[in-house]
């Protein structure tokens, strides 16, 4: 089976995924882990965010790859752990761009179909549903307000000892929503078979509820 959970940055998809697929025994892959672990190659390399063929020269000599601890699913670049890396603050601001990239989104969407094909998986990104997933059985499109994304991701931050201003996160939110919506290879958008859900004012739990009740509807 396959769930493909999309929807903008902070609407909380891979919080939602992670804890639907723990209860379902599913895989999870966390698709956006992907594009930042690609983006954190180029800043460690110091290649520009927009070389697409320095880019395409570094996947194919580094491995990304996903392991599962009793703590989490961490994000693996080559054997190093890297899974706190990829969320600074300039990887999360240039991620789009490098994943805007049509040949960085076609090998990763190779290896994200590969992964499905192999067992029931739980995939969370921008274009799960419309793209990379499309006869995925179940599709959600999770939605939030930008105020309350901005204010989770403060919250996230403060956790991680970031002191990023409210109002700088909201903009830079608004910001990714453009450039994910507008991008020419698989722009951020809503499957026409996918079931929309409003989080903004739903708690973590109430969201898995009501993504189990939608999975259960079509099993």
């Amino acid at each position: 089976m396959e769930i493909a959970i999309d929807g903008p940055a902070s609407a909380g998809k891979s919080t939602i995924a992670k804890l639907i697929a723990k209860q379902l025994k599913f895989i999870y892959c966390d698709t956006g882990a992907m594009y930042r672990t690609v983006t954190l190659l180029a800043k460690k390399y110091q290649i520009d965010y927009g070389n697409v063929s320095g880019i395409l020269k570094l996947m194919d000599k580094h491995t990304i790859k996903f392991n599962n601890t009793d703590h989490g699913q961490e994000v693996l670049l080559d054997d190093e752990n890297v899974s706190e890396e990829i969320r600074s603050e300039e990887i999360t601001n240039n991620v789009s761009q490098v994943s805007a990239i049509k040949e960085v989104r076609e090998k990763l969407v190779e290896m994200q179909r590969q992964l499905a094909n192999d067992s029931n998986i739980v995939m969370d990104g921008r274009d799960i549903g419309t793209t990379v997933l499309p006869d995925a059985q179940v599709k959600i499109f999770l939605i939030a307000s930008v105020a309350i994304r901005a204010k989770r991701r403060y919250d996230e931050n403060i956790t991680r000892g970031i002191k990023t201003p409210l109002k700088k996160l909201e903009d830079e939110i608004a910001a990714r929503d453009y450039k994910d919506s507008h991008r020419k290879v698989s722009p951020l958008r809503k499957a026409s078979d996918a079931v929309e859900v409003d989080t903004s004012d739903m708690t973590i739990e109430q969201v898995v509820s009501k993504v189990l009740e939608i999975v259960a509807e079509n099993k």
